[in-house]
């Protein structure tokens, strides 16, 4: 008896939040996205960025995740350090 009762609360559960999700949905809809999720946090699509070539192996890196140096006032991008160390050697 217990048991069933467990269960039938379980279901009840799963039944709301899944009319809830269902209800969150459609306003989400009809508002344009305005409404969010609760927890989800739409930023929108990804902004591209442009990828530069490292001048020494020629590997391409994402300028704000790579090692940089400052060549005639223009930055330059690098994949490592070796390759940066060799640039400036020159």
């Amino acid at each position: 008896m217990l048991a069933r009762f467990i269960l039938l609360m379980v279901l009840f559960v799963v039944i709301a939040k899944m009319f809830w999700r269902f209800i969150d949905a459609v306003v989400s809809g009809a508002t344009g996205g305005a409404a969010q999720s609760r927890g989800a946090r739409k930023s929108g699509p990804p902004v591209s960025v442009k990828m530069q070539p490292c001048p020494i192996c020629g590997t391409y890196v994402v300028p704000g995740k790579a090692i940089s140096a400052v060549s005639g006032g223009a930055s330059v991008y690098f994949d490592t350090e070796k390759c940066r160390a060799e640039f400036q050697s020159r």
